[in-house]
């Protein structure tokens, strides 16, 4: 008994905290929904990060010579990236209401494969533009949509490290371009009269399209439409039996009527803000592999030695995602990282002289990142509106590329690089204002916790009173209000 208890306590540490209590059928449907969605979306979301970042990593290996980037250029292609990414956060989330995600998805990765693998050719700043643009149109879907998909499937206990593992592949897809540049500028730059950094978006378009394809066949859309050829009729039935459990509504047509509702309520506010500003505090790191190159370090070494940061990245978003799934505290793994993030943000607020200060801050900066948290802690926020989720995810990401299309233009100008002296105290102030927003969702969200459980109390009180035989509840009953509930899993409470 005691090596069962001992194997379970194991289990519920490295996985799910209930998986000791979940039947042979649900733990196989996990299984298959792990590996179609955790696999796909992985993938999917590190090509998408390794096509994002291609840029800086070409940008350090040549392009900058070839395409005459002597001025602020650097600085407008991520612009027009950025716009791009943000115009599609909300439609897409929308679209996916009425498109299969499967089908969306695919052909949006498909498309910003075939632009990767077209900035191969630019031979002028105004065509790494357009290049730039239609890359961000066609990513834009991944990432929010994926979060939907992956909160349409998972219960309480099982999404933040799932929404972690996921999230990891973005700094693992970072690190990665850079080792590959690196690779491709030692073994292919001249080869059939191409630089190195042209070779870069050759090498990335074709690992693209392939996957574009697969998500097609293989991501599983959503419990209520699944039509996923490895799902049988009981796997469908227990997956929606599942997230009714949880207190997840259904896809229903939106109205307008529902939109200005959710935009009388504070969580479209309260979690937009606090990922904008938790998003741009995160900035700095963007800026290593140019201070890297201010500094003369060779090619290969500011190709590879941010990878180091994004590798620490990697492990702290796992890190925090399985601990805020093993505590049951979304709250604690938000809070926690991002007020790591004053240290780094600060040295570089203050940039000393010492050159391994500066190298220690841009490497740990991202331990802050806990993206994954912080989406798992809204997915169950708004888990009673299935709308309200999906516009509520997709603003927040959406937003926070909006600022970020214009704000580096007036912080982190190229013309103040490697030092941006507005930029490195701007993004120590935002940590401020991002933590100050953090403890006012934890407020306003305990609040609207304690509203709901004192009008249940008010409800059952009054039906006690209209009907006596009402006095003692039914063993095992569960009362589903469709609003956000505080439950309870074997590694601690949620909340």
């Amino acid at each position: 008994m005691a090596q069962e208890v001992a194997i379970k306590s194991f289990r519920s540490f490295i996985w799910d905290t209930d998986t000791h209590l979940k039947s042979i059928e649900e733990r196989k449907l996990l299984r298959k929904l792990d590996a179609a969605i955790l696999s796909i979306g992985c993938l999917g979301f590190f090509l998408k990060y390794l096509d994002q970042n291609n840029l800086t990593n070409a940008y350090v290996s040549g392009m900058q010579e070839d395409l005459k980037m002597f001025g602020n250029e650097y600085t407008y292609a991520g612009t027009f990236y950025t716009c791009a990414y943000a115009i599609m956060q909300i439609p897409s989330t929308l679209i996916i209401q009425k498109v299969r995600p499967s089908y969306w998805l695919g052909l949006m990765e498909i498309g910003w494969g075939t632009f990767t693998f077209a900035q191969a050719g630019t031979h002028s700043i105004p065509q790494l533009y357009i290049f730039r643009f239609f890359v961000g149109l066609f990513e834009s879907s991944f990432f929010p949509c994926m979060l939907f998909i992956l909160g349409s499937w998972y219960t309480k206990t099982e999404l933040a490290k799932r929404i972690a593992i996921f999230h990891m592949t973005a700094p693992l897809g970072t690190a990665f371009s850079g080792y590959l540049q690196a690779a491709i500028y030692r073994n292919l730059d001249g080869s059939h009269g191409l630089a190195g950094w042209r070779w870069l978006y050759i090498v990335c378009g074709i690992m693209t399209v392939p996957v574009g394809f697969a998500t097609i066949f293989l991501l599983p859309d959503t419990p209520h439409t699944t039509r996923a050829w490895y799902l049988t009729k009981n796997d469908c039935s227990l997956a929606v039996e599942r997230v009714e459990k949880a207190g997840k509504a259904p896809p229903v047509p939106i109205t307008w009527a529902k939109i200005r509702r959710m935009f009388t309520r504070w969580r479209w506010y309260a979690l937009v803000l606090g990922y904008i500003l938790y998003g741009t505090s995160c900035a700095a790191s963007g800026y290593f592999g140019i201070w890297l190159k201010s500094e003369k370090f060779s090619v290969t070494l500011r190709n590879v030695i941010p990878s180091g940061a994004s590798l620490i990245s990697a492990f702290c978003v796992i890190l925090w995602g399985f601990g805020a799934d093993y505590t049951g505290s979304r709250f604690a793994f938000v809070i926690g990282p991002l007020t790591y993030g004053l240290i780094p943000n600060g040295i570089l607020a203050v940039w000393p002289e010492s050159v391994k200060l500066k190298e220690f801050a841009f490497l740990t900066n991202g331990a802050q990142i806990m993206t994954a948290v912080f989406y798992a802690w809204a997915n169950e926020i708004c888990a009673g509106d299935s709308e309200e989720r999906a516009i509520v995810i997709s603003s927040m990401n959406g937003l926070q590329y909006a600022v970020a299309a214009w704000l580096p233009i007036v912080i982190f100008p190229q013309t103040e690089a490697p030092t941006f002296r507005r930029g490195f105290p701007a993004t120590f102030g935002f940590v401020i204002a991002a933590l100050l927003s953090i403890l006012l969702i934890q407020f306003l969200h305990k609040r609207e916790l304690k509203q709901q459980r004192d009008t249940a109390h008010e409800d059952g009180d009054a039906r006690n009173s209209e009907d006596p035989s009402n006095h003692e509840s039914e063993p095992g009953k569960v009362i589903k209000t469709g609003e956000v509930q505080e439950v309870a899993s074997a590694g601690g409470v949620i909340s």
